[in-house]
Formats: structure tokens, C-alpha cells, sequence
């Protein structure tokens, strides 16, 4: 038996509008830098209403970061300026290293249920400027593991003999959807050195050998220890588990943009008035 992580911070964010008028809710940002590190930003989002999302995010430039964006319900449309363009619809995952500069646009379309997260990955100073890459994973590719306690989605990762769909080229990344059925436990070993967190998407249930109650909508970040466990309640429990080493590096962050000096900031926010961003 190994040592169960136990719940040591929970957050709940902040609902915000981002983009050209997205209602999201902030759930990890720049207060949660140190204790989530390398997992930078996290916003979910969760309507039934068009109003609150087709307004979109029109073109953007990101550097020095990878953003992870998946959908368990709706439609995204895309573009960037490598030439991929296409939709994220229903269990699908857009992938992307920002690298050293990127110019993308994200526009939610009307649909019964816009569900999903987006994650931004911070990469180590050595790959702030690597070259930037697109990955576009649809839901076949995306393996799903049937239990006596539920579906374990392997985005990214491997859980037991399953390789999820990647891993990430700089920070190797676990990241898993769980959904238990009602009043089922469940546990998995995880990277010791890794930071660990999971964040609830419905349902309600319990985390950690302590039995940490948790709602939906929710944060929690887990203290050390190689096994993470979870139950559910009576409805259920969907969340997704994410996992990866700290960079321990200074960060400096401006809007889409994360580097390690401010000097790096200043240099890419004039490329951007410049025109020379993209390299």
C-alpha cells in the first residue's frame, strides 16, 4: 500500500468574462502559480445559454506555454497561424505548443451543452522559444477505460496499461477524465516528485485517505504521497485528475504571454507591435 495524497488546498475560482465576452470561471491563475506549478491557468466553462460564449476568442498571440483545451460537450471552431484549422466537438482535445510565438482564435458555436476546460502548461526557460506545434486529438484516438467503478479517459498520460492519447513534448503530463458511478471508490498511483491536483465537474464526493468532502466545480490540489483516491456520492462523481513536475522557475506573466524575466515580456509584446511575433 502506498501513501494516499491527502487534500491540502482547495479553490473555487471566480467567475470572469475573457475572450470578446466569454462567462467562464477562473479556476487556477496567477495566485496559484507556486502551488499548482507547472500548471499555470485553468478556466471551465459550463452553459446551456449561447449568449454566454459565442462572442468567442478572436485572434491572440500566446508565447513561452502550452494550452490544453478539452471539450466533453459542444463546438469549437479554430484557427492559428501554422494553417490548422477545423472544430473541437464532443470528447475531443486541441493540444498546443505555443512555444515561441503562436496567433490562434477560438469561437464556441451554439450548441445544447458548452461543457469543458481549458489548462495552460507552463514550459521550462530552456523551451520558452521551441517550435510551436499543434496537436489535434479527436475523441477516437482518445482511449477509455471501462471499470466496475466507472470510465477513466486517458487524454494524456497512462493509466494502468493505458496510453492516453500524448503526454506533452516538455512537461509530461497526466491528464485523466473519472467518471464514478454513485457510491464508488477509486485510487490510482501517481509520480511521487509530480504536482497533483483534480478538479470536480459534477457530482460530489470525498479525496484522500481523510475522505475530504468535495463539491463540483472545485480545485483540489493534494499534498505528497504516490496514490490518489477518490469516492463518490450518491449522484456520482466526474472529474478530471492532473499531474506533472514543478519547474520551480521564476515566472513572469503578462496576458497570453508567460516567460521568466520581465524583460523577455517587454520583448515579446513589442515583436507583437512590430509585426515580428511570429519566427
Amino acid at each position: 500500500m502506498g501513501k494516499i495524497r491527502e487534500v491540502v488546498n482547495v479553490v473555487a475560482g471566480n467567475e470572469q468574462k475573457d475572450g470578446a465576452g466569454v462567462r467562464l470561471v477562473r479556476v487556477l491563475g496567477p495566485d496559484t502559480v507556486t502551488a499548482f506549478d507547472p500548471f499555470l491557468m485553468l478556466d471551465a466553462f459550463d452553459s446551456r445559454n449561447p449568449d454566454d460564449y459565442v462572442r468567442g476568442f478572436p485572434w491572440h498571440p500566446h508565447r513561452g506555454i502550452e494550452t490544453v483545451t478539452y471539450l466533453m460537450q459542444g463546438d469549437i471552431e479554430h484557427g492559428d497561424s501554422l494553417g490548422n484549422k477545423g472544430s473541437i466537438v464532443d470528447g475531443c482535445c486541441q493540444w498546443m505548443t505555443a512555444g515561441s510565438g503562436i496567433i490562434h482564435q477560438e469561437m464556441p458555436q451554439p450548441c445544447p451543452r458548452m461543457l469543458g476546460l481549458q489548462l495552460w502548461i507552463n514550459l521550462p526557460a530552456k523551451d520558452k522559444m521551441a517550435k510551436p506545434r499543434y496537436r489535434d486529438l479527436k475523441a477516437a484516438q482518445i482511449p477509455k477505460v471501462e471499470e466496475p467503478s466507472g470510465t477513466v479517459t486517458v487524454i494524456a498520460g497512462r493509466y494502468g496499461d493505458t496510453a492516453g492519447a500524448t503526454e506533452g513534448d516538455y512537461v509530461r503530463t497526466l491528464l485523466l477524465e473519472v467518471n464514478l458511478k454513485p457510491g464508488a471508490a477509486w485510487r490510482m498511483p501517481v509520480d511521487p516528485l509530480s504536482t497533483v491536483f483534480a478538479y470536480t465537474v459534477e457530482g460530489a464526493g470525498a479525496f484522500g485517505g481523510a475522505a475530504t468532502p468535495v463539491d463540483s466545480r472545485r480545485a483540489l490540489l493534494f499534498g505528497g504521497g504516490d496514490e490518489v483516491a477518490a469516492a463518490a456520492g450518491q449522484s456520482g462523481l466526474r472529474f478530471v485528475l492532473v499531474a506533472g513536475r514543478p519547474l520551480r522557475e521564476p515566472v513572469a506573466w503578462g496576458g497570453p504571454i508567460v516567460m521568466n524575466t520581465q524583460e523577455e515580456l517587454d520583448r515579446a509584446f513589442a515583436e507583437i507591435q512590430n509585426g515580428t511575433f511570429i519566427q
